[in-house]
């Protein structure tokens, strides 16, 4: 069995209160990598627009966002052997799969803080997350911007989408061997483990992702680690996959023009 942050698959999972079966109940289809990659984005936006900025800062001021991660894009990948690209070809089949989804998402930091939420996808390049009430947080992607917005001060961070990671999970054609630095590829019985990276230069951020294969494969979590080694970790559950989203959904507008 694979270790999971030197546990064993199974104990990882009893670790955080969530037994096999439970994941296995949760059903879903990827949408994890989603939320990770928006703890990515807040790097792209803060490196793009604030790079005097101390680790652990964010354009929001949230102290909870890593907003420094590592490494840099000039990391090179790994040599796969035959095995480890049929592997990382299965998670990129994985994700090509998505169409419509919804769920809810919880991500907590290094010093055990909590954020929950709900999430949209809808791709290609269209996705939105409402943080819970005491934030007044969301994300918004439209198929070309993304925006990161404070409703409680009405801030308004945007950058390209092609500029952020959601360029690698969110296109038509999803390719991680094409477009993707392969950091590390493991695969059990029981649990595949993939860590990569954009290989563009405008879209910085290590990613690893740990993905069960019973009774079908399936993204649970992923991990994000900053400069000083503090990771960032987000649960997905509750996924649906409705036949359609209302477009609406995924408008980007200013703060200051959305119902309170």
């Amino acid at each position: 069995m694979l270790s999971w942050n030197g546990y064993g698959a199974d104990a990882m999972i009893s670790r955080w209160g969530l037994g096999m079966r439970a994941f296995l109940s949760l059903g879903g289809h990827g949408a994890a990598i989603l939320c990770a990659a928006v703890t990515l984005a807040w790097a792209s936006i803060a490196m793009a627009q604030n790079p005097g900025k101390p680790a652990g800062s964010s354009p929001l001021g949230n102290p909870s966002w890593n907003t420094d991660v590592k490494p840099e894009s000039t990391i090179a990948g790994i040599a796969l052997d035959p095995q480890q690209i049929e592997t990382v070809g299965k998670v990129s089949r994985y994700f090509n799969n998505l169409e419509n989804l919804r769920g809810t998402f919880v991500q907590t930091t290094a010093d055990n803080k909590r954020m929950r939420g709900t999430f949209f996808v809808k791709r290609p390049g269209r996705l939105r997350f409402e943080y819970n009430r005491p934030s007044r947080q969301l994300i918004v992607s439209d198929g070309k911007m993304l925006a990161i917005q404070d409703l409680e001060v009405q801030s308004d961070d945007r950058i390209a989408l092609d500029q952020t990671p959601f360029r690698l999970l969110l296109r038509k054609d999803v390719d991680l061997l094409r477009d993707a630095s392969i950091i590390e590829v493991q695969e059990a019985e029981d649990l595949i483990i993939l860590a990569l990276q954009d290989k563009s230069p405008d879209a910085p951020g290590q990613i690893r992702l740990f993905l069960t294969k019973a009774p079908e494969l399936e993204l649970r979590e992923w991990v994000t680690t900053d400069s000083h080694g503090a990771d960032t970790r987000v649960e997905v559950a509750n996924l649906a996959r409705p036949e359609d989203l209302d477009t609406e959904l995924f408008r980007v507008i200013s703060p200051a023009l959305r119902k309170q």
